[in-house]
């Protein structure tokens, strides 16, 4: 139980299959024979219908169904979906309005779901939609994040979702009122549209009595709940697969209208169907990444520390909750609130509001970024009106190494953490001393640069419970069933390598099995950078498991008692016997026994503790103050995550997130018209970052091995984007604050960045 992967850089095993096109996406491998479908959606944000009549549709040629929410009913079905909610400051619960799985008597946003068309081909699915008769009486579009404006649902009077706080705002109040100085910014964070490579789809057959649906989720257990829940039938009846998928980001790890109905069509009809998202239509369908804005204020004492720390934030839950919205909204916004300062007071009020400008609330890597874009931009603000170096600022006020493990005021305990040593390796990665140099060869060219740094913290989230599940095959391979899911994070090359760095058994013999609730009937899939983490530590405990059961057969094998066979990563060993066998022929020699009871070890295991991922970004802008245009010049990570089991994998990871972090902070934005109608539906409109806009990234690894967990490890996945926002946004207003800049928000378009530089609206001076 003391051994952890041997920290070895290697290649992706699965990229082969991808790159030569034997990838198994869920529009790839639907049945030759399914029926096609499309979807009617609402063509405007805000409308109460006054009819709908499918009649026409439904007898246009090829068509085998049209689904409205009232057919849904009539077959017993359960239409309202879940979601989520949290308690207001006053004790109630938040607003929990019904999101039906297809319009009920109003549509509230561009894209929702009405009515879902059944045919033989997609074109006679397209041509009846045509003929559907919806008549609506419009209302206006609620388009700010503010109290009041059209009420979308009479549970949440005034439009508030939630009015939520953690904290104590007496004490916050008391501190603020004898702070030496207080700071404070108003930061804005932009919506984004997840734009996963591909894009929403699922499939349904029969198989017998049972039903089967195929997702590119992000797991597939609580599809299967949520799908019997819907279907009123007994779970048992339903298998779910996740086949390959090529991008979550958060957001596929929830459920959606479409496949519901898809499940009902292939009951109700007996046929496969299947649906495939295009990209516009999931432009407006799928889960975005929330915008909120949030009050952010810090009370130093004389001595620059931070005595104090208070948040309102303004949040954007869009049309109806979704299974995360609110809870992602607050708990994951709190767990990170404090950062990695020692800060003793806080206060956290979040109101969200609900709008008809976009689809439910999702996120994208989100919860922990916004949280670290709010405290570090803030950090930012402070240093300048404070007068004192950013990283200084930042070391006066750090956790010290002998404060672990450390209570912070928001419930949650830090294990370990060496804030400084990642600070200042990341100073002289990123050559911070030069940066005047680079500074003024850029003026001498007409450029403005500016320096901004991010220092984060992130917590590992989701279900701390995981099982894993080895099995030795008649065919001599092994099988290592796992309940996360690869969204293309290398998860079938980390538990290959990891189960053979444990066993010794050859990595081209190991299979990762993932994504089908029939052959693992638990997991918790993949979200909030849990995966290799909490997976892995589950395959030590069944290692350590098969290990003991194994040297309890060899004992008769081997002439000696159990205790005194020993293991050593490749063969089974004892003084006074000549065999040492390895894990594989000790299966063989089971087998040969009759010993099937060997063939199969599973262990399920619960991490009783968080591990803390943190780290520093370093990056430096350049500034055509004639175009407005930003440039990320140069990137620097200095990461803690603890023992890294590929580094290779976890660089790659760090690299993604940091492209995605620079796609919100300098082009991606949703934009919509004043009746609610999506602006940037297409790529033509919407600017997802080009290989242009990234500089080289360099990574390095700076580890403080956790203790929550045997393998001293912190989890990646969404560390890069936790601190790229913050990181570029500072930098941006770090060369804007030379020209009267007060306040620069995302995104740093070439045209705002234009405006602000000749009329910016609050400047100080």
């Amino acid at each position: 139980m003391e051994k952890f992967g041997k920290s070895q850089s290697v290649t992706r095993r699965e990229d082969v299959r991808f790159l030569t096109g034997e990838g198994r996406y869920v529009d790839d491998i639907a049945p030759a024979n399914a029926l096609q479908s499309f979807v009617f959606r609402s063509p405007v944000a805000h409308a109460v219908i006054t009819e709908l009549d499918v009649a026409d549709a439904r007898t246009a040629e090829g068509v085998h169904a049209v689904y409205v929410l009232a057919d849904l009913e009539a077959a017993g079905m359960k239409v309202g979906m879940r979601g989520a909610t949290m308690p207001n400051r006053d004790g109630t619960q938040g607003a929990a309005p019904e999101r039906p799985i297809l319009a009920r008597d109003r549509m509230r946003f561009v894209g929702e779901p009405v009515a879902m068309i059944v045919a033989d081909t997609l074109a006679q699915a397209r041509d009846a939609a045509e003929l559907i008769m919806l008549d609506y009486d419009d209302l206006p579009a609620k388009m700010d994040i503010d109290a009041g404006g059209e009420t979308l649902h009479p549970e949440a009077p005034e439009n508030i979702a939630y009015d939520w706080e953690m904290g104590d705002a007496d004490a916050a109040e008391a501190v603020f009122a004898k702070a030496a100085r207080v700071i404070s910014l108003d930061v804005g964070d932009n919506r984004v549209i997840v734009n996963s490579m591909e894009p929403r789809g699922c499939y349904a057959e029969m198989e017998g009595d049972r039903l089967h649906v195929a997702i590119n989720g992000q797991g597939v257990w609580g599809p299967k709940d949520q799908l019997a829940e819907a279907l009123n039938v007994d779970p048992e009846t339903i298998r779910v697969t996740n086949p390959d998928t090529g991008g979550g980001f958060g957001m596929k790890g929830m459920m959606y209208p479409e496949y519901f109905v898809l499940a009902h069509a292939t009951r109700d009809l007996r046929r496969p169907v299947r649906w495939m998202s295009e990209r516009t239509e999931a432009m407006l369908s799928d889960n975005a990444g929330r915008d909120l804005t949030s009050l952010t204020e810090l009370a130093f004492d004389e001595n620059n520390r931070i005595i104090g720390y208070r948040v309102h934030t303004k949040a954007n839950m869009g049309a109806y909750n979704s299974q995360f919205a609110q809870a992602i909204q607050t708990q994951l916004f709190s767990r990170v609130l404090m950062g990695v300062y020692d800060v003793q007071t806080t206060y956290l009020r979040s109101v969200g509001y609900y709008t008809n400008t976009t689809q439910v609330d999702a996120y994208r890597g989100a919860g922990r970024p916004e949280a670290i874009y709010i405290l570090e931009r803030a950090m930012d603000r402070a240093a300048r009106e404070l007068g004192v170096d950013p990283l200084e600022l930042r070391r006066i006020n750090f956790i010290k190494p002998d404060q672990f493990p450390y209570a912070t005021t928001v419930g949650e305990t830090y294990d370990v953490g060496d804030f400084n040593k990642v600070l200042s390796r990341a100073e002289v990665e990123a050559d911070m001393a030069g940066f005047a140099a680079r500074k003024a060869a850029d003026a001498d060219r007409g450029l403005l640069r500016g320096l901004g740094v991010c220092y984060y913290i992130e917590s590992i989230l989701g279900d701390p419970t995981e099982s894993t599940k080895v099995e030795f095959t008649d065919e001599g391979r092994v099988n290592i069933y796992v309940g996360t899911q690869s969204n293309g994070q290398g998860h079938e090359t980390v538990y290959a390598k990891f189960l053979s760095d444990q066993t010794g058994i050859p990595v081209e013999m190991i299979d990762v099995v993932q994504g089908d609730s029939d052959r693992i009937k638990v997991g918790g899939g993949t979200g909030g950078s849990r995966s290799v983490t909490v997976q892995n530590n589950a395959t030590l405990y069944t290692v350590s498991a098969m290990t003991e059961a194994f040297a309890a057969f060899l004992s008769d094998e081997m002439g000696v008692p159990a205790a005194e066979i020993t293991f050593d990563d490749e063969r089974f060993r004892a003084e006074g016997s000549n065999m040492t066998p390895t894990m594989l022929e000790v299966a063989e020699m089971a087998r040969d026994k009759g010993r099937d009871d060997l063939m199969v070890h599973e262990r399920r295991v619960k991490l009783e503790a968080r591990s803390f991922p943190n780290g520093c970004h370093v990056t430096e802008v350049q500034i055509d103050p004639d175009t407005g245009v930003t440039t990320v010049d140069r990137y620097t990570v200095v990461d803690d995550f603890g023992n890294l089991i590929n580094p290779m994998l976890a660089e790659g990871q760090v690299h993604g997130g940091v492209v995605q972090g620079i796609g919100q902070a300098l082009t991606e934005h949703v934009q919509f018209d004043e009746d609610g109608q999506l602006l940037t539906a297409t790529f033509m409109d919407y600017a997802l970052p080009r290989a242009d806009d990234v500089p080289y990234i360099g990574f390095t690894s700076e580890p403080v091995p956790s203790t929550a967990n045997i393998m001293g490890m912190k989890g990646c996945g969404e560390a890069g984007t936790v601190g790229a926002l913050a990181a570029v946004a500072n930098a941006v207003q770090d060369a804007l604050w030379d020209h009267g800049v007060r306040q620069a928000d995302m995104p740093f378009t070439p045209m705002k960045v234009w405006e602000l530089l000749r009329n910016d609206p609050i400047a100080a001076e």
